[in-house]
């Protein structure tokens, strides 16, 4: 499965979160590091979920650019 994360850049850090897994977040001093930290952290997530006989979580969230025109 694939789920959308989301990684913005916090105080001195980078915090990462899942949109379709409330509750499950991790920050890194790079984005790099987020990313390997949300991944540890929703794999963790998602075989405590599997134990407990509880569904996982469906990935639905996407995300897209927009272009905008900027008054000059």
């Amino acid at each position: 499965m694939q789920y959308l994360v989301i990684i913005e850049k916090a105080n001195g850090n980078y915090s990462a979160y899942l949109p379709d897994v409330p509750g499950c977040v991790a920050t890194g001093k790079t984005p790099e590091e987020a990313t390997k930290a949300i991944t540890e952290a929703l794999t963790m997530h998602l075989d405590g979920l599997t134990q407990d006989g509880i569904p996982l979580p469906q990935p639905a969230a996407r995300a897209d650019y927009i272009a905008v025109p900027i008054a000059t």
